[in-house]
């Protein structure tokens, strides 16, 4: 991965693909003997910072905006640590300000997405398309929001009014978390409680002592006294910011986690593991990972009726252990 001590050193995004910490994966593998653990995994876009006047083009910006559109999520990393031989775009470290430009830059890059979709809209609203007119009055409303500088996705917009933002991948109807670069008990307590009293979902991270750490074991790690890795926990933070849960699989030839958004039914979850799963779908012998390792695997669940039978209508609960029926 590309860093260097100087702006927009990252000019194509870096990609990476990581594993979801998941200590259910590693008992349930001990449990049945797994040869394979399979965790879920999130791909992190890395690109680089974002100047103020981006929107309009300022230090590539446009090129990196449109990196963002592509993403599910944004994790905001902002400066909060001093270091005088590591530039700094900003006159002095104020990650509170460095929220305020990103804000504004995304919120503009909207601006000009809408307006030319309303303008493209103009002939079929004139024409009286009923589709085209509901759509320009959700456009409407989402123009007001952004023009008083609202990020959308902190907004109650209904499911329809989501609906329709959603094909146009606006980027501040994105969920997204907020990381402070730096060690926590050297940032300002009035930066922290800001972030608390606004209810914005942040970490505190020291990520050059994260990436220090990062060839390190867990058993090297505890005999160093490092609790978990903080960026363990970001990944983590970030699936969850996703609405995503993860169902289990495991026997002797793999364990694995599988991802799917909560509230999915028991056939559409199915269909995570093959396709045929859920256009044949019977049922779902569902029980919760942790009931299967108190009885001792499944037999034991078995033979003390922990083992449920779902129909078509089940909803997947984060953790249930899963075996498929079907025709």
């Amino acid at each position: 991965m590309d860093r260097a001590n100087y702006p927009f050193c990252t000019i194509d995004p870096n990609v990476g693909v990581v594993g979801v910490p998941d200590i259910r994966v590693d008992k349930l593998a001990q449990l049945t003997n797994s040869v394979k653990k399979i965790y879920a995994t999130c791909e992190f876009v890395d690109i680089a910072g974002l100047v103020k006047g981006a929107s309009e083009g300022e230090g590539l910006g446009n090129k990196f905006l449109a990196n963002i559109r592509e993403t599910d999520a944004i994790v905001y990393v902002l400066r909060a640590f001093n270091n005088e031989n590591i530039i700094n775009t900003q006159e002095k470290i104020d990650p509170t300000r460095e929220k305020e430009i990103l804000d504004v830059e995304l919120i503009f890059k909207d601006l000009d997405t809408i307006n030319k979709r309303m303008q493209g809209l103009e002939k079929d609203i004139r024409a009286k398309n009923k589709e085209a007119i509901a759509e320009f009055s959700v456009l409407e409303k989402a123009k007001a929001m952004l023009t008083e500088q609202k990020i959308l996705s902190e907004q109650n917009l209904s499911e329809e009014e989501q609906k329709i933002l959603k094909s146009f991948q606006l980027l501040t109807s994105k969920p997204r978390i907020y990381l402070l670069n730096g060690e926590k008990e050297k940032i300002s307590p009035e930066i922290l409680q800001d972030f608390e009293n606004r209810g914005l979902p942040f970490l505190t991270i020291d990520i050059l002592s994260e990436f220090e750490a990062g060839e390190l074991t867990k058993e090297e790690r505890k005999e160093l006294g490092l609790l978990e890795s903080q960026i363990d926990i970001l990944i983590k933070k970030c699936y969850e910011l996703l609405g995503l849960i993860t169902f289990l699989t495991t026997g002797p030839d793999e364990t694995r986690a599988w991802t799917i958004k909560q509230g999915t039914k028991a056939p559409q979850a199915a269909g995570v593991i093959h396709t045929d799963f859920e256009k044949n779908f019977i049922k779902a012998e569902a029980i919760n990972w942790q009931t299967l390792l108190d009885c001792g695997g499944f037999a034991g669940a078995r033979a003390k009726g922990q083992i449920r039978a779902e129909g078509k209508e089940y909803i997947f609960q984060d953790g249930d252990v899963i075996e498929i029926k079907h025709g």
